[in-house]
């Protein structure tokens, strides 16, 4: 044997490509090796999951202004364009529902008032100009103000619609300035509020403007003691965004609720009519 072959004694013929532990009987080792890195990219994935929750598609971050808490895109949609995107969030939060008994759960054109007029930006503050905007000429025209009242207890000539208690409560303060001893701005949401107290409450109160949550307000109609006949504007505190970046028509639990409010015959049959009208103002 030659020197050379002497050296050679020992070493592998094919060096090793890994310096990795060995595989298990029946396990390949790029396997385990793979396993082992996406382990911790799937737990970052994870919590990036839980930190930053999942929003609708269509909402755009470069329309919502988080530190005035506004989705500015809403302000920008006209009577279509916002049967459009109701359509579309229903769609998206009614997936097993038919198109036939989809129409039922569509609020049409006719029915939403046209605010793109409006051009501050849709903060709480701004609201009372909004409805004096939109909602004063028509009472004018009926020799009343938005301070004045049905006669009837119960029976408010606006309801406003939010997306939680402490916003209804926001809202409340907002439009104190048209409260009176003869017309109430009532609360007809249900935090801290339970439903029977809600009902008495409502009964024993002549209010002109009710706020609250879409499911109370429904359970309130139902009840007999929120009266319908006097409404004439269902106001939608839509732009509004919570810390998550969710507004009232991105959250299944609010928008499904509110859909099933406005659909309600009561409503429905007076959008667009001639007499006794109901107006839907997206603020």
């Amino acid at each position: 044997m030659s020197d050379s072959e002497d050296a050679l004694t020992g070493v592998p013929l094919i060096e090793s490509v890994s310096d990795a532990e060995p595989s298990t009987p029946g396990t390949p080792a790029n396997s385990k090796r793979k396993r082992e890195e996406d382990a911790p990219v799937e737990s970052k994935r994870a919590a990036k999951r839980r930190k930053n929750p999942k929003k609708p598609k269509d909402v755009q971050e470069d329309s919502l202004d988080l530190e005035k808490g506004v989705n500015l895109a809403l302000a920008h949609m006209d009577s279509r364009l916002m049967a459009d995107h109701m359509a579309q969030r229903t769609t998206r939060f009614r997936p097993d529902v038919s198109p036939v008994e989809a129409e039922d759960f569509m609020i049409p054109e006719r029915a939403i008032l046209d605010t793109t007029a409006f051009t501050a930006t849709r903060t709480t503050d701004q609201l009372p100009a909004y409805l004096e905007k939109f909602a004063g000429w028509r009472r004018s025209k009926k020799g009343q103000k938005l301070v004045n009242a049905p006669e009837p207890n119960g029976a408010p000539h606006t309801i406003v619609v939010a997306g939680a208690g402490l916003r209804a409560a926001d809202l409340t303060r907002q439009l104190r300035k048209y409260q009176t001893k003869e017309s109430m701005v009532a609360k007809l949401f249900a935090k801290h509020i339970k439903l029977a107290e809600a009902v008495a409450a409502t009964r024993g109160s002549r209010m002109g403007i009710g706020v609250g949550t879409p499911q109370r307000i429904i359970d309130l109609l139902d009840e007999g003691a929120l009266k319908s006949d006097y409404v004439e504007r269902i106001l939608v505190d839509a732009s509004h965004i919570d810390q998550k970046k969710r507004g009232l028509l991105d959250m299944k639990e609010t928008q499904v609720p509110l859909v099933d409010l406005l659909t309600r015959p009561e409503f429905r049959e007076r959008y667009g009519a001639a007499d006794c009208k109901v107006e839907l103002l997206f603020f």
